[in-house]
């Protein structure tokens, strides 16, 4: 358990806008700032869907689901609800009253990650939320200690603790460090039965173990990625800030631009205290940092061979863990289309339909059905699909996080120097792709081959690489829960529709 001695005191985000704001957001500035203060309410508010689902499923054990899901999306109100004596709660904070309920509005604020000590950090004890902050003294005049990256000047140290609230700063490695960030973003969720037993376990969430399975455990870090340093020197506080190398933007650019767009689309129903624009603008970054930085899909040349048009498509995947990775909902999958020499579609395989579900997917139409992994696309409905698929005690396919205990199916695309013969059971490959030996951390080589009947060549293939925050599946397995957070889940994604997912990487070839 996270251990503090007295209150939190978690520094509000306004206070480090005063001092940093322009800094760590030159492009932006203050504006997006106040989008990061509310960033992690995305899941907690929006996924709070899911939440709901899991304890009307558990009643038994609904307060200690609530309880987990705050320690990483609520810290701040959630250990304030410890040190009293209670467990966490979510669904008590709404509908939110932002100047009213601040340590919930915050989220996750500055002063939560900078306050982590490096005990256990990286060990299996600080996974799931349970990293460790110090304690002061007993000294009721005494601060609390607030870790950085940099040497601290002696001469602004007054000054400094005088504008955070009182927190002593000091210079610390670890919070440079990947093994932070795995704290909260390593998540092993257990398994219940109805009475509430557990009765296994999955590992929900592992982006830090899939990074140390592979090459960029050398080369680079969580923040290198989505804490992207400044070029050059820079200031790191707009007061008294002396010139650094190595500053770090504070923009944690991710992958779920579905859900900032519905911030866009829904502010004053989630009572979001950043302007519209500044989450769609959120939102057109993120896409455009997968665009650069997620895969890339390449071509040989299509050949035509007693009628049937074939070649191989290669999809790689450019990030230090699996593509997708955390959270199961997440799916990439390949559109495949064929046209002939008047441009017209003679073959598609995985078209997105405008209610943002794929065209030939047979789990989109039948929930205890999924599909395979394929070495070779032959035939429409045949999709291949870079997923991972639940499954329950039973043995049926699920979507319900406390009910699933293994991966029936995990074909994510691997990071270079990620080995599946060697990869340990949280990390494994599962289904077909485990035996594909054109499925390996240099990317998956595809075949298709497909019939053209009478049309005529030459043959162009065009090749999309999409990408689906939250899969259709896993929004229309909601509909049975009858709660004012599901339907109003349901119906943002319904709104959002085609808009849910977006095209990561493309190649178009042709034949002779």
């Amino acid at each position: 358990m996270t251990r503090l001695a007295e209150r939190p005191r978690p520094t509000r985000v306004a206070l480090f806008v005063t001092c940093l704001g322009d800094v760590f957001y030159p492009e932006v500035g203050e504006a997006t700032v106040r989008l990061r203060r509310v960033a992690d309410w995305l899941d907690a508010r929006l996924q709070v869907g899911g939440a709901v689902r899991e304890t009307l499923e558990h009643p038994v054990a609904g307060k200690a689901i609530e309880d987990e899901c705050a320690a990483c999306h609520m810290p701040i109100a959630r250990y304030t609800a410890k040190l009293a004596g209670h467990l966490g709660t979510v669904f008590d904070h709404f509908p939110l009253q932002v100047n009213q309920d601040r340590n919930a509005a915050d989220g996750v604020s500055c002063s939560v990650c900078h306050q982590i000590t490096a005990e256990n950090l990286g060990a299996p004890e600080s996974f799931n939320g349970q990293f460790t902050v110090a304690a002061p003294a007993k000294d009721p005049k005494s601060v609390r200690t607030e870790y950085g990256p940099f040497e601290i000047d002696p001469g602004l140290m007054q000054i400094m603790r005088s504008s955070t609230d009182g927190y002593q700063p000091a210079h610390a490695d670890h919070i440079r460090s990947s093994e932070l960030c795995a704290s909260c973003h390593t998540l092993f969720t257990k398994a219940l039965a109805p009475d509430g037993t557990v009765v296994g376990s999955l590992p929900e969430q592992v982006p830090y173990q899939e990074w140390q399975h592979s090459d960029y455990r050398e080369q680079r870090s969580c923040q290198s990625c989505h804490m992207p340093a400044v070029r050059g020197t820079a200031p790191i506080s707009r007061v008294l800030g002396s010139p650094r190398e190595g500053v770090a933007r504070h923009e944690f650019v991710a992958a779920n631009f579905m859900m900032q767009r519905v911030f866009s689309h829904h502010a004053d129903e989630l009572a979001a205290t950043a302007p519209p624009a500044d989450y769609a603008a959120a939102a057109d970054r993120t896409i455009t940092y997968l665009q650069s930085q997620a895969a890339k899909v390449a071509e040989d040349e299509p050949r035509l061979l007693n009628g049937r048009l074939q070649g191989q498509i290669t999809v790689e995947n450019l990030g230090g863990h699996k593509l997708p990775t955390a959270f199961p909902s997440r799916r990439a999958w390949l559109h495949i289309s064929v046209r002939d020499v008047a441009h017209r579609v003679i073959f598609e395989s995985g078209a997105l339909n405008p209610d943002g579900s794929i065209q030939g997917n047979a789990n989109d139409v039948d929930p205890a059905r999924f599909e395979p992994h394929y070495s070779q696309i032959s035939e429409p409905d045949q999709v291949q699909i870079y997923e991972s698929i639940l499954q329950g005690v039973d043995g049926s396919v699920t979507t319900g996080l406390l009910s699933a205990v293994r991966y029936v199916k995990d074909n994510r695309l691997l990071p270079h120097g990620f080995d599946k013969a060697t990869a340990t059971a949280d990390i494994a490959v599962h289904g077909d792709a485990l035996s594909d030996p054109a499925f390996t951390d240099h990317g998956h080589r595809l075949k298709y081959s497909v019939a053209v009947g009478a049309a005529a060549g030459p043959f162009e293939v065009e090749v999309e690489l999409l990408y689906q925050p939250i899969g259709y599946r896993w929004t229309k397995n909601l509909q049975p829960f009858d709660a004012h957070e599901v339907a109003r889940f349901i119906r943002y994604f319904n709104d959002a529709g085609a808009a849910s997912a977006t095209v990561l990487a493309k190649s178009v070839a042709s034949s002779r």
